[in-house]
């Protein structure tokens, strides 16, 4: 049955005009009135409904019964990363939500290519949500990933909160460090939540780095290969999510 996200809230029984892009989607598949879909708003339920009326310009549905959705992880992950330049940064937004990422935070650091500010970051953000929104629409997700704005790393550093049951590991070139297998295990062991810091094209500078041991991350290793700025934290996610699989 098709499926489609929208940022709307829903009820049984409730009858509405989708948005433009969910509508699109309905008149380009031919379907027709009194037909079925399903509806996500991003909250973790699935809302079986059915086609009321298709127009030019509206399309209808009606609200049936909520079903839940558990495809998420069971531990809530967060991807900080500097970010990659051109379609990388669209590609990563796109795959960490297939991951099961709950929450990806874009920021510019010293060695970043993308340097974002203002409302061009704002529409940044926003077209980064859409595609996050989409990746759940194909991939069965119920939950969409939150983007949040643009930060420098400095400030976000400095802005973490204290006193949170969080892992929080940095990607890092430098020594000393420990294997990605042995932070996992610590990580899902002692956390209801893992947070992965990892940096733009070039990676960290030795100053950010040591910024973020200081704010109390540990230092990961991915191995002996240098990894591109997009490849690193989804490889990180990835083989955390594999642990659940």
């Amino acid at each position: 049955m098709p499926r489609f996200y929208v940022d709307l809230p829903l009820s049984s029984g409730l009858e509405c005009a989708l948005p433009a892009g969910a509508a699109r989607h309905v008149q380009v598949l031919r379907l027709q009135p009194g037909e079925g879909l399903v509806l996500f708003d991003g909250q973790g339920w699935d809302w079986d409904c059915e086609l009321l009326s298709i127009g030019r310009s509206e399309v209808r549905v009606r609200v049936g019964e909520a079903r839940r959705v558990e495809r998420e992880l069971p531990i809530a992950v967060t991807l900080a990363v500097g970010m990659p330049a051109n379609e990388r940064m669209d590609w990563l937004v796109e795959k960490a939500t297939e991951l099961g990422v709950a929450s990806l935070q874009p920021l510019v650091c010293e060695r970043s290519i993308l340097r974002l500010h203002g409302e061009r970051a704002d529409k940044r953000r926003l077209h980064w949500q859409g595609i996050a929104a989409a990746a759940a629409e194909q991939c069965g997700r119920a939950c969409v990933p939150h983007i949040a704005p643009v930060a420098s790393l400095a400030n976000w550093l400095t802005a973490l909160p204290v006193g949170v049951a969080q892992t929080r590991l940095v990607l890092s070139l430098r020594t000393p460090s420990e294997p990605l297998a042995q932070a996992l295990v610590v990580a899902l062991s002692s956390s209801a939540s893992v947070l992965f810091l990892s940096g733009p094209e070039g990676g960290l500078s030795d100053a950010e780095d040591e910024s973020a041991r200081r704010a109390g991350l540990r230092a990961l290793t991915l191995g002996p290969r240098v990894l591109r700025a997009d490849t690193a934290p989804l490889l990180a996610l990835a083989a955390l999510t594999a642990l659940f699989a």
